[in-house]
Order: structure tokens, then C-alpha cells, then sequence
């Protein structure tokens, strides 16, 4: 009898133990209850961006050494190469997001490069057989340091994130370099003699402004991959201010002997980035970047 009052004891007890309800775990329906909500929406991101760009020269005023006398000075204007030449950029990206909206400051090293053309000719008055025809390729190499601040949008929030970008820069010269090429036909020595001078190399930072600034637009995509943000920026920069010098046109001796002067120019580019990303907080193994939503 004391076994079966001991076994029934022990059926309504196991019974009561497990009939209770049991506790749900907590369910975070309100972003803001869940601590990895704010990795979602609101995050800081640091990384380094590389790529390369291409310039576009806006003459806005021209100028040059040699004035002509019988024929119009705009047939020596120069011919500005169009993002003919590559230059590459590197940039140190300190971003804010917050629910879709991103503030940047990107601060980069830029290395910029554009090419022009110009033909000159000398004719002899009492015989026009005898003249000399001259063609100019210069080439200039421009480095800046660069602050740009840009607000971003992303237009999708999945783990591929397009997004569309505004802002603006502030550029600071670094250094310069310029190289000319003069070639030509002499049509004077009684024959066609074609010809091709040494290279002229020459630092130019004289002849370039100390700062200048722009406003920029583009678009981009952001790749969540585990605890990292892979980036592809694409962007397009327009210079509101003069990239040369206004007081040095004419300071260097070695171009202006050979009939050189900057115009006033403006320097529009296209640039392409790639880079990588780091979240700063919650930055742990046991939580990834991707969306939960």
C-alpha cells in the first residue's frame, strides 16, 4: 500500500511540475528594446576607399604668351584633353548612419592629371614659303588634400544597400608638376625639316591656386558581408572656384620662354572608389552586420 500512495505521489507531482506554462522569451517587437536594433539604424563606419579618376578642364578665361599678328589668337587657343588621363585617390571614410541617412566626412589625397594642345605658326611677310609651324602637348600632374562632407540616402536597406549622394569639398594644394613637348616642321631651312625638342619639365606649383572648392554628386551601393561593409562609390565633382594661380601666369621663366600661359581653368572629374568598412559599435563575432528585418 505504501509503494502505490509513493507512486501516485510521484505521477501528480511530475504532472504538476510539467503542466505549468512556461516563461516565452522576450520578444523585441520595438526596435528600440532590441540592443541589436541600434546596429540597424544608428552606427558608426570607418574604412579606407582606393580608385582612380578622370578629368574635365573648364577654360573660363584664356590666355597666353604670344600674341598674334596675322591671324586670330583664338586659332592658339588650347584644346583640352577630355578625361583622357587617369589619376587615382585614396580616402579615410568616418561615416554616421542613422536610419537611411548617412553624414560623411571623407578626408582623401588626390592625384589628378590633364592634358591640352595648342599650334603656333611664324610665317616670313616677304616669303611665305619660309615659316615655322609649332605644336604643344603639356601635360600636368596635380596633387591635392581634400575635405569633402557628403549626405548620403540609401535607397533599399537590404543587405545590398544602393544609395544616392550629395555634398561638397574644400581642396588643399600639395604639389605640382607640368611637362611640355614642342614639336614642328621648319618649312625655312630650305626644305621640310620635322623636328621634336627635349621634354620641359618643371615644378609648377606656383602656378596653381593654394585652395579651391566644389561641389560633388554620385551614387553607390554598400554589401553587407558578415561583420564588414564592402563599398563601390562612384561621384561627380564640379569646382565652383579657379584651380590656377591668377597672380603666378607668368612667374615661371623657363615656360614663358617657350610661350606658355595658364588660362583660368576650372577641374571637373568623375571619380571611382572601392573600399572597405568597419562597424564601431557592437562590433563583436557574436552579431553580423546583416539585416534581421
Amino acid at each position: 500500500m505504501i509503494r502505490f500512495y509513493a507512486l501516485v505521489f510521484l505521477v501528480i507531482s511530475f504532472t504538476a511540475l510539467h503542466g505549468q506554462p512556461r516563461k516565452k522569451a522576450p520578444s523585441f517587437n520595438n526596435p528600440a528594446q532590441n540592443p541589436f536594433g541600434y546596429f540597424l539604424e544608428k552606427q558608426w563606419w570607418i574604412g579606407l576607399k582606393v580608385g582612380t579618376n578622370f578629368v574635365q578642364i573648364d577654360p573660363v578665361k584664356r590666355y597666353s604668351a604670344v600674341s598674334p599678328t596675322n591671324y586670330l589668337s583664338s586659332e592658339t587657343e588650347k584644346v583640352y584633353g577630355e578625361f583622357d588621363k587617369t589619376g587615382s585617390q585614396a580616402t579615410l571614410e568616418i561615416t554616421f548612419y542613422y536610419k537611411g541617412f548617412s553624414f560623411s566626412l571623407q578626408p582623401a589625397y588626390r592625384h589628378s592629371r590633364f592634358t591640352y594642345t595648342n599650334d603656333y605658326e611664324w610665317t616670313d611677310p616677304e616669303n611665305v614659303n619660309n615659316r615655322l609651324e609649332l605644336h604643344y602637348y603639356q601635360e600636368q600632374k596635380v596633387d591635392h588634400a581634400e575635405i569633402p562632407f557628403i549626405v548620403k540616402y540609401d535607397i533599399i536597406g537590404n543587405r545590398l544597400r544602393p544609395y544616392v549622394q550629395l555634398g561638397a569639398y574644400y581642396s588643399f594644394l600639395i604639389n605640382a608638376n607640368k611637362t611640355v613637348e614642342v614639336s614642328g616642321i621648319d618649312y625655312a631651312s630650305g626644305g621640310i625639316n620635322e623636328f621634336t625638342n627635349e621634354p620641359v619639365n618643371v615644378g609648377a606649383k606656383d602656378l596653381f591656386a593654394s585652395n579651391h572648392w566644389g561641389l560633388l554628386g554620385g551614387i553607390g551601393a554598400n554589401y553587407n558581408l558578415g561583420n564588414v561593409r564592402l563599398n563601390l562609390d562612384i561621384q561627380y565633382r564640379m569646382a565652383m572656384s579657379l584651380i590656377n594661380s591668377t597672380e603666378n601666369r607668368f612667374g615661371n621663366d623657363r615656360l614663358s620662354g617657350i610661350a606658355e600661359a595658364m588660362d583660368d581653368i576650372k577641374m571637373n572629374s568623375i571619380s571611382i572608389s572601392i573600399g572597405c568598412l568597419f562597424p564601431m559599435r557592437f562590433l563583436a563575432s557574436g552579431f553580423k552586420t546583416l539585416d534581421q528585418r
